[in-house]
């Protein structure tokens, strides 16, 4: 009698046809890998005065003494415990920007979710990398912090069933890259940054090469023939900036979270907040390269001489970089920017987070269940400057609104849909800014910008998908003549250029408190935000999660003697403009688990 031997237990069990253990130990397999693994950080946050980025005496704020801060790396499904201890003189808070926090606005770290983490105290989050991939980075969300640093890079790679799809780089690099105030942030951020210029753009916290100033730069070391992965973030305050590296072309494969239609590119415009990846094949002759960012929509006779600086340099390089820098497109090229934006688009067929193709949910026919126009624009209130939306300047409570929510309906904190979310009111006004969105409806969110700069804005807790960019007023017939419904990308922050717009899809999902701010620094800190609420009636834990055991305490609240209140359901929403005119019946999305689970049976066994 020949007894065969299996490698793989189950195939012997599978010949055997017992399919019910086979069933079993998958589900076994899957809820380990689904579940991932417990990541354990804990950082030091504190001022360090000696670092110097440009040769002046200013405080940059670090992360386990290092700036920019240390990498997050993870995979899908992976939960974080990160112990952040505040060892600066002023409270802080740090928040993942295109993490999605799902069910967990408790964890999003912005001043209308979390009370500050005081000096002197620490404080643990706890979150997970939920069916996410992708390139984000962290950052000080509160007292215009992030103008001092404080931010590092994320990284969430693809479980090992999940194909990638483009060859494994020989290695990847991490490419922070932001435009840097010579004064501290204190001194800037007294009259909230108005007024002040950024003078340099530093390439992960060094200045530029050519410049004499610099203590240190950039450089990044390759073998010919080899291909590598760089993964780009804007971290800067108010500069978009375009990136190149001279006699050399990058495909773009990734942004955010989203693998792309890969296109190779001579240079990509990167707008404040946004992450991208490109692979980049050393294919010249070795010798040293220039890296360049330079930024755009700033008036400068020598763009050029703000530009960050770094070096590619091949191992077996025996000459060192000379020559001009490489030319860019006109930085007031609106067109460009805008074709390239267009250029970019989803990749439908490749899978992601989850085994199925990222293109299986998409907006290629969908109904809104709401639309909100915002206009993003400059005002004087009481002689101080603002930026509002619709003529709303965002006023930061010191009791968060994500608390006054859930213990108190927002009483006496923020009243909700006081304002509009369609048009601009008559004056300014200073207040909490707090709309509803549609638990599991599709909501429209166009951004005017009748600002003279780039802007780029943000949504916690969700990726949206990009459907359409012009210049001028935005209208309802635009729907039909430009959005993209086919392979629009999913992205979190967006650019809107000056006097246009720009029109997003969001299926709103996660229920929570979500920000919506823009990422240029000082219109934010003056104002430029507000606050989606997704209310889920469903207390049921695993929909939303409850508050965690460590939460901290502020503004109108001690540690409370007293139950949660009886939420507040979203009021019947306003009216919205006309949806598309070929929308069908609503979309209904129903995450089913058991489909997933066999899917993910069939990937395991064979």
């Amino acid at each position: 009698m020949v007894r065969k031997i299996y490698r793989h237990p189950e195939m012997a069990v599978l010949t055997g046809g017992k399919w019910w253990l086979v069933c079993c130990m998958a589900l076994c397999t899957v809820v380990v890998v689904v579940t991932g693994e417990e990541i354990f950080l804990e950082w030091h946050v504190k001022i360090n005065d000696a670092i110097k980025p440009v040769s002046e005496n200013q405080p940059v704020i670090t992360v386990n003494d290092l700036f920019p801060g240390p990498l997050i790396n993870a995979t899908t499904n992976d939960n974080l415990h990160i112990n952040v201890y505040n060892e600066m003189d002023e409270p802080l808070l740090m928040t993942w920007n295109g993490i999605q926090q799902r069910l967990n606005s408790w964890q999003d770290g912005v001043s209308g979710t979390n009370c500050p983490i005081q000096p002197g105290s620490n404080w643990t989050y706890v979150f997970q990398m939920k069916d996410q991939i992708g390139s984000f980075f962290y950052f000080p969300s509160i007292n215009f912090q992030r103008g001092g640093g404080g931010f590092g890079p994320i990284r969430i790679n693809n479980r090992i069933v999940i194909n990638v799809p483009f060859p494994k780089p020989e290695q990847e690099f991490d490419l922070l890259i932001g435009d840097w105030y010579q004064q501290s942030f204190k001194d800037v951020r007294v009259n909230g940054g108005y007024g002040y210029l950024t003078d340099w753009i530093l390439m992960n916290g060094k200045g530029p090469f050519i410049d004499p100033l610099t203590g240190a730069y950039e450089s990044f070391n390759v073998s010919q023939g080899k291909s590598y992965r760089f993964r780009i973030s804007n971290v800067g305050n108010m500069w978009s900036f375009n990136f190149r590296i001279q006699n050399h072309t990058m495909l773009l494969v990734e942004t955010e979270g989203s693998y792309t239609n890969q296109i190779t590119l001579n240079s990509l415009d990167v707008h404040v907040g946004q992450s991208y990846s490109v692979l980049v094949t050393a294919n010249q002759i070795p010798g040293d390269y220039y890296i360049v960012a330079t930024p755009k929509w700033v008036n400068s006779t020598y763009p050029n001489a703000t530009a960050a600086v770094g070096l590619l340099h091949y191992d077996n390089s025996n000459t060192t970089v000379n020559g001009l820098l490489p030319n860019g497109p006109d930085p007031f090229d609106i067109g460009f920017s805008l074709d390239q934006a267009r250029s970019i688009t989803w990749n439908l067929t490749a899978g992601a987070a989850r085994p199925n193709p990222q293109g299986t949910f998409n907006v290629s026919n969908v109904t809104l269940s709401q639309t909100f126009v915002l206009r993003q624009s400059f005002a004087l209130i009481n002689g101080t400057p603002c930026y509002t939306v619709n003529n709303v300047t965002y006023l930061s409570r010191h009791t968060p609104l994500k608390l006054a929510d859930y213990y108190l309906n927002g009483s006496g904190i923020y009243d909700l849909d006081a304002f509009p979310v369609h048009s601009s009111l008559p004056a300014p006004v200073k207040a909490p800014f707090v709309v509803s969105g549609t638990h599991k409806g599709w909501l429209e969110i166009v951004f005017v910008n009748d600002l003279d700069t780039i802007d780029s804005w943000h949504l916690d807790g969700y990726g949206f998908f990009v459907v359409g960019f012009g210049v001028g007023d935005w209208t309802p017939e635009v729907r039909v003549t430009t959005y993209n419904f086919v392979d629009p990308v999913v992205r979190s922050t967006v650019q809107v250029y000056p006097k246009g717009w720009t029109a997003v899809y969001v299926y709103l999902d996660n229920p929570g408190m979500w920000n919506l701010r823009s990422q240029n620094l000082i219109h934010w800190y003056l104002g430029q935000e507000l606050y989606i609420r997704v209310f889920d009636p469903d207390l049921n834990p695993a929909k939303e999660k409850p508050p965690p055991d460590n939460l901290l305490f502020c503004g109108v609240f001690e540690p409370p003697t007293y139950p949660p209140a009886t939420p507040t359901p979203n009021p019947v929403p306003d009216s919205a403009p006309p949806p598309p005119p070929s929308s069908a019946a609503a979309v209904k999305i129903s995450h089913i688990g058991w489909l997933y689970t066999v899917i993910s049976c069939i990937l395991v066994i064979f």
